[in-house]
């Protein structure tokens, strides 16, 4: 409501600021500055005078609030109706009187607001109807007869004011002082366990998530962070009479600017606290990954706690304070939040854009889930209209974070190709890279319903319009078409590695290793098993059953010739030479194998028996047999020393040796 600028008596002194539509934070300067206007000693002049004033009467407090309100109405009667205003009765002296005793008793901390509930209506009683009467004399033009109780009802109400704002500003700094004698009565590592703490309580925070990798053991210890913000009842309530007050007298903008640079220093501390502060982009750009790793660490626990603790704190306060006005209190909330949000959604957009690594991918998964799960908590706090805008900049944020993943997953299809060397792995073991690309699907997986959801939501990314990949079906998704993709590539290079050995059993045992090493970290983790699903998981296992028969018959197919009973007779006798060349062969060609392959490793304890118990179940058998219907024909003594070298039980405990990857016996073979 606009005040009558032509008001000659009006002082300078004392502004009048209506409430309305604005920006609830806006205003140059601080409230301070209205109430430091006042010269309280030429107030109390004027009080003094009025004390010897007759016309006032003698009236209960009841008496004086109905004739005020009485004036109140006779009074916009005249404004509505362009009359001349009532005569201004002595119960409105008498009202600023009873308010200024008040005021100066809440001053000399006689007594408190919020301690004795009789006498604080009685002040807000006194501050209403004062305010009331101050903004409609105001409205009219100014005379003798108006402007000396406009300027005296100002004056106590500028007075009343000041008060109110100390008192509120008092209370609202309760918190900080509360914290900040918690920190001094702590030990020096209290911040970071307290971090740690939350940390771990908030490990549940994605219920997508089920591996115990990605799930810190949970805290017991409460947290203090549990109860933010740390206001006592009582004080939430005088906090609420204070704002209802000065609301209600006109002083919405200065009550709320109170209120929004409180608890904004409140909870920037609160986030300090959990080690959060905030960074440029620039800065980001800047970071090597370690640092920057940490700051995402603090950067997802924020974000979770602001989603599940200091979000619902500080709304449920708002709505308290600010419980007879909850338009105040959603703006009041949002301003302050959206504030907050938007600084997290810049941190996740300064992460986008620094340059892309495989490491990386986990962390923005995690920021990406972070995101996705604080949706459900902004649709909850803020009103339908800012919701809206601030969901639309958290899915956008999303957007961004998930064309990183998915750019920085396909790019392990590079990864793949650019291994090319042409240094055979020794010994046939595990590749560097197989287990390099295993471990990353696997930890991949384990983000498996996000990393569905990025893909699915840039398909087009690649610029593929359809599935190409043979061997899967249209019903697949994107993620398992490009799981498959990272698959079979890592085949063909395995496929390309083992042709680097020049021994075709070695390579056989390189493909065995490299094969059931897949297979176990499939089988490993029911997210990739369910993705490449159990056709591709029966045809592994062929190809694994191959390359054994394969190692077989390559090794051991022409030792067995040696033991073959056919060819040894020459007219129905057995041929004495040709059986002793036959046990010659055998014992070269055995102890070449056993010297070759005891060097090549098998690292997988079933693999390694698997083969040595198929070697057994040939060679075994065969030696024993060929070993007792022939060793008779040759003469015992050095004879018999020289051609049968071993016993049935030496070539037993001589297969047990195989695949040990014995380093006293090293050789390095193709």
């Amino acid at each position: 409501m606009e005040k009558n600028a032509q008001a000659p008596e009006k002082s300078a002194s004392f502004p009048r600021q209506h409430s309305g539509k604005k920006n609830i934070f806006s205003g140059p300067t601080t409230p301070k500055h209205r109430y430091e206007t006042i010269d309280e000693e030429e107030t109390e002049e004027k009080e003094g005078g009025a004390d010897e004033d007759p016309n006032i009467p003698d009236m209960s407090y009841d008496e004086v609030l109905e004739e005020v309100d009485c004036f109140y109405v006779l009074l916009s009667e005249s404004i509505e109706e362009k009359t001349d205003p009532p005569k201004v009765p002595g119960s409105v002296e008498r009202l600023c009187k009873t308010l200024d005793s008040m005021i100066k008793k809440y001053g000399k901390g006689l007594a408190r607001f919020g301690e004795n509930e009789a006498e604080d209506w009685l002040f807000t009683q006194a501050v209403v109807r004062v305010s009331k009467i101050s903004i409609k004399l105001g409205d009219i033009p100014s005379n003798s007869a108006t402007a000396e109780t406009l300027n005296r009802t100002s004056a106590v109400l500028q007075r009343a004011m000041a008060a109110l704002d100390e008192e509120f500003r008092s209370l609202l700094s309760q918190e900080e002082n509360n914290n900040n004698n918690n920190k001094t009565d702590s030990n020096p590592s209290s911040e970071q366990s307290r971090s740690q703490k939350l940390t771990a309580k908030l490990s549940s925070f994605n219920n997508n998530n089920n591996d115990s990798d990605r799930k810190p053991t949970e805290a017991t210890e409460p947290d203090p962070l549990e109860e933010f913000p740390s206001f006592s009842p009582e004080s939430i309530v005088a906090m609420e009479k204070i704002a209802s007050t000065m609301i209600a007298s006109g002083y919405e903008n200065e009550c709320c600017m109170i209120y929004s640079i409180s608890r904004r220093i409140a909870f920037k501390s609160a986030l300090n606290d959990l080690g959060y502060e905030n960074i440029s982009i620039d800065d980001v750009q800047r970071m090597q990954w370690e640092a920057l790793e940490g700051e995402i660490a603090t950067w997802i626990t924020v974000v979770k706690t602001c989603s599940t603790i200091l979000f619902t704190g500080e709304r449920k306060l708002c709505d308290a304070v600010f419980a007879t006005h909850p338009s105040i209190s959603d703006n009041m909330f949002c301003n302050m939040a959206r504030g907050v949000v938007i600084q997290l959604f810049n941190f996740a957009d300064a992460v986008v854009l620094t340059k892309r690594s495989a490491e990386k991918l986990f962390k923005i998964l995690d920021m990406y889930e972070c995101l996705r799960d604080l949706v459900p908590a902004i649709k909850s706090s803020y009103s339908e209209e800012v919701a809206k805008d601030l969901i639309s900049e958290a899915e956008a944020a999303m957007s961004r974070l998930g064309e990183a993943a998915v750019s920085i997953f396909c790019d392990l299809e590079n990864s793949i190709k650019s291994d090319n060397g042409r240094t055979p792995v020794p010994s046939g073991a595990v590749h560097p890279l197989t287990r390099y690309v295993m471990n990353y699907v696997k930890y991949a997986c384990e983000y498996k319903d996000s990393l569905e959801e990025v893909f699915q939501q840039n398909q087009d990314t690649k610029g593929s319009s359809g599935n190409n990949t043979p061997g899967t079906t249209p019903s697949w998704s994107p993620f398992q078409l490009q799981l498959i993709t990272v698959m079979d590539m890592l085949d063909a290079n395995l496929d390309m590695k083992s042709k680097l050995y020049r021994d075709s059993a070695l390579r056989y045992i390189f493909l065995m290793n490299n094969g059931r090493y897949i297979m176990q970290k499939v089988k490993g983790s029911n997210e990739i098993h369910q993705l490449m699903g159990d056709k591709w998981c029966r045809k592994r296992s062929t190809d694994l059953r191959g390359y054994h028969k394969n190692y077989q018959r390559d090794t051991w197919s022409k030792v067995l010739q040696c033991l073959n009973h056919e060819g040894l007779q020459v007219n129905g006798k057995v041929s004495k030479p040709v059986l002793k060349e036959r046990f010659k062969s055998f014992n070269a060609m055995f102890d070449e194998i056993h010297k070759t392959q005891s060097t090549w490793v098998v690292s997988d304890e079933q693999l390694q028996s698997e083969l040595r118990v198929s070697v057994s179940a040939v060679m075994i058998p065969a030696y024993r047999s060929f070993w007792g219907r022939f060793k008779q024909y040759l003469d015992s003594g050095r004879q018999t020393e020289k051609y049968i070298r071993y016993q049935p039980e030496d070539i037993e405990n001589m297969i047990d040796d195989l695949f040990d990857g014995n380093p006293t016996s090293m050789v390095r073979r193709r």
